[in-house]
């Protein structure tokens, strides 16, 4: 098979940009110098065309392994072979300003070990997602690649040898010897500046390392699994966008949902939800700059009201409006999976949930964080009175349904939670609200949801008014104190939930599906690793303590060999959709503090 599973990956970044590199020593993915770039390398959604950066061992029996350096993203991916022990170490520099040796550089440092080791390398850009053509020049520094709009430098002190579109070079190091590649953007005259030394990309290397450490040195959180809360803490922190604070739902683009089917989608953006209730899991284990930092890009998209939305659930990472969806016809996609989308068309969809998470979000962090501004609550004050107006339409939902509006309990749960937060902020604060009506309007939106979202046949919550499928997504209920876990309504919906797909239920050996019903598209999906985590949350907190735990620790032995959870988790356990996704690695932490802390206490 040409393409590696998509969990045979890690991942490195600097808070602007972040690669794919995956266990055969390969980086199938990159774009650059963003997050939202068009590609460099993606060999991963075109095994031929895509181009790649690749450096392994020039012998054919290998084993691999990866692992992270200690409490960093500093990635090192190990070849044993019978001649000896090689590694690559992969990383981005961080805290590097403009103009700094080390800013958008990705290092990749070849290491042997033990005994002596011949490597093969092949770097083969292929820019603007393999549509735009690029020249190759070597200098006595390494070669360079210019297209249109872009050019890259490859420095090396190994010999390089042209061929086609890319570069390859041989190379044999002995024990201790090491070689170093730097991919780095030419200079706006097209050169290379100055090359660095040695000693200037070993402390690079540590400057990284120590940047990695004391961030993560700040987390609170001490319980049972530190090591994967911190490993997705440091996720959530490489999927921040530095310059605006803005926080992506994944690094990646149409990594498909279902191998060979059309749930391609484009996650390399902002939406509300994802990056709020993210906001909210890190404050929850003590860091408070990365919310400051969202908190101004919230501030400023709501200061830019749509008539239609008041806000848009999905931005780009520099706070733009539109991401207009495109399908690339000339790639094949992830072993076939077609077609490959870039953009996402989702940015023109109504999503009244997302009201609920952005209050929800703002009032922990005013009572955790940092105390907001008046001038941010009367932006506040205008959403709350605009969800007042608009909470009784229909909408497309949390799953961005493709199927045609209609009520769904989620929607009008967070519209709930919106009212109910806006509330309690304006009376933590003083702050002057129209609070007779909002109470009417919640009370009123709270009844509409027990009178038409609960199914008396099902004895459960359902997906939308009128419905008999069940939606994970009303987990929340819980989660959000609309009702209690122990309400004889939350209880039967879990009892629901926890069935097998056979019996209508949601659960396949601690796996939750996310719905049971058609949403408009073509093909089948995983289960939704987020679900899982909030069915281990709800199960915690209605003092299931021994199946909640039991479930969470089955749901880390799916993550990848360093910690690391795409969005789904398909029938043979492999990983399935974009990779990684912020929004599982946020619904680990939150489920891992909730667990933890009530084990504590029983204990």
């Amino acid at each position: 098979m040409a393409y590696l599973p998509i969990q045979d990956h890690g991942i490195v970044g600097n808070m602007h940009t972040a690669a794919l590199v995956g266990l055969d020593g390969t980086i199938d993915w990159l774009c650059y110098p963003r997050f939202d770039s068009p590609s460099v390398f993606a060999a991963i959604l075109d095994d031929k065309k895509g181009g790649r950066f690749a450096i392994c061992p020039a012998v054919g029996n290998v084993t691999t392994r990866q692992f992270y350096w200690p409490d960093s993203n500093v990635l090192t991916t190990r070849f044993l072979t019978p001649d000896g022990v090689g590694q690559v170490m992969d990383y981005m520099p961080v805290g590097v300003r403009r103009g700094e040796p080390g800013h958008h550089w990705l290092i990749r440092q070849v290491e042997v070990v033990r005994g002596t080791m011949a490597f093969e390398m092949e770097c083969c850009p292929a820019f603007d997602y393999a549509r735009a053509a690029h020249d190759v020049t070597l200098n006595g520094d390494g070669a360079c690649f210019r297209s249109q709009h872009l050019g890259l430098g490859l420095l090396s002190k190994v010999p390089l040898r042209r061929e086609g579109t890319g570069v390859r070079a041989q190379f044999v190091l002995e024990e201790n010897q090491t070689a170093t590649f730097i991919l780095r953007e030419l200079l706006p005259d097209g050169s290379w500046g100055v090359c660095p030394s040695d000693e200037d990309v070993f402390a690079l290397f540590w400057r990284t390392v120590e940047f990695w450490r004391h961030w993560l040195s700040r987390c609170t959180y001490q319980g049972r699994w530190r090591e994967a809360v911190h490993r997705s803490a440091l996720v959530l922190k490489l999927l921040t966008y530095e310059p605006s604070g803005a926080i992506i739902a994944a690094p990646t683009a149409s990594l498909p949902e279902h191998v060979g089917g059309g749930r391609n989608w484009d996650y390399r953006y902002t939406w509300i939800r994802d990056a709020a209730l993210t906001l909210y899991g890190l404050l929850r284990i003590g860091f408070t700059e990365e919310a400051v930092q969202f908190m101004h890009f919230l501030e400023d998209r709501c200061r830019e009201p749509d008539p239609d939305r008041f806000i848009q659930l999905v931005y780009g990472i520099d706070g733009r409006h539109e991401l207009p969806e495109e399908t690339l016809d000339h790639l094949d996609g992830y072993r076939g999976s077609r077609p490959v989308r870039i953009g996402n068309a989702a940015y023109g969809q109504l999503q009244l949930d997302i009201y609920g998470e952005l209050m929800e979000s703002v009032f922990h962090f005013n009572k955790y964080g940092n105390a907001i501004s008046y001038d941010l609550w009367a932006r506040l004050r205008e959403l709350v009175n605009w969800v007042c107006d608009n909470w009784h339409r229909e909408d497309e939902g949390i799953w961005e349904m493709r199927s045609g509006r209609k009520h769904f309990v989620h929607s009008k749960l967070m519209c709930w939670v919106a009212l109910d937060r806006g509330l309690r902020l304006a009376d933590d604060r003083s702050f002057p609200a129209d609070r007779s009506r909002w109470i009417e309007v919640r009370d009123t939106i709270f009844e509409d949801i027990i009178n038409k979202g609960w199914n008396e046949k099902r004895q459960a919550f359902v997906q939308h008014y009128g419905s008999d499928a069940l939606d994970a997504a009303n987990l929340m209920m819980p989660l959000v104190d609309y009702l209690a876990a122990t309400d004889p309504r939350i209880i039967s919906t879990i009892d629901a939930t926890c069935k097998p797909p056979k019996a209508g239920g949601l659960v396949s050996n601690s796996l939750v599906y996310r719905y049971n019903t058609a949403d408009g598209l073509d093909g089948s999906e995983g289960t939704f690793n987020m679900c899982t985590f909030w069915l281990v949350q709800a199960l915690t907190r209605a003092g299931r303590l021994d199946d909640a735990r039991l479930m969470f620790e089955e749901m880390l032995g799916y993550a990848n060999h360093l910690r690391l959870y795409a969005e789904e988790t398909g029938p043979s356990g492999e990983a399935l959709g974009n990779f990684p996704q912020a929004f599982t690695h946020l619904s680990l932490i939150s489920s891992a503090f909730d667990l933890d802390r009530a084990l504590g206490k029983r204990a």
